[in-house]
């Protein structure tokens, strides 16, 4: 059977933040067929349209644009900053949807998971995610919306969810996703 190799973008980079932990466990949600790869945007070089023009985009940005044109779909989990997502995420989205007619997202399946240790669900960032990835053509997932609040409370000291809410949540979630990247794989 076919593998679906789906690239996990988390937006934050520090190390114990509590997207990364969500995102080294979704993984054990998904099927079988289904490999997910952590993709790391902390070292892309901030997006500079003269390396473009110029032709002389920076190894990692061409390594990166590699990686997401190899992925068949993409789970975003990120935090909120101001409102909004990640200056880290944004800059990925921007490297692999450039130079102008080279989208690598393009008509790619997706989903957004949000996750603050507040009590929005960190609402500001998946919406300013949803937008910028509306317009890149990524086919997000629309139900179920993933706003995961109160983090802080959702793991034990060896970083494992507890929450058996939480944990049914993100296996609902992985079931209805792996159906969508399977229909849109289809269509």
């Amino acid at each position: 059977m076919e593998k679906i190799i789906i690239g996990i973008l988390t937006g934050s980079l520090r190390k114990d933040s509590f997207s990364r932990k969500i995102a080294r466990f979704l993984p054990e949600c998904m099927p079988e067929r289904f490999i997910m790869v952590p993709l790391e945007i902390g070292g892309l070089a901030l997006y500079n349209q003269d390396f473009d023009d110029e032709n002389c985009p920076p190894l990692e940005w061409m390594t990166f644009r590699e990686q997401v044109s190899g992925m068949d779909g993409f789970v975003f989990v990120t935090p909120e900053y101001n409102r909004s997502m990640p200056a880290a995420l944004k800059n990925a989205l921007d490297i692999a949807s450039r130079p102008f007619g080279a989208n690598r997202w393009d008509g790619k399946p997706g989903a957004i998971i949000s996750v603050t240790i507040g009590k929005l669900g960190a609402f500001g960032a998946y919406h300013a995610l949803q937008q910028t990835l509306g317009f890149l053509n990524v086919h997000l997932l629309q139900q179920p919306e993933m706003y995961l609040s109160g983090a802080a409370e959702l793991f034990n000291d060896k970083d494992e969810i507890t929450n058996p809410s939480t944990r049914r949540f993100l296996g609902d979630f992985a079931k209805t996703f792996s159906s969508w990247v399977l229909r849109m794989k289809t269509n």
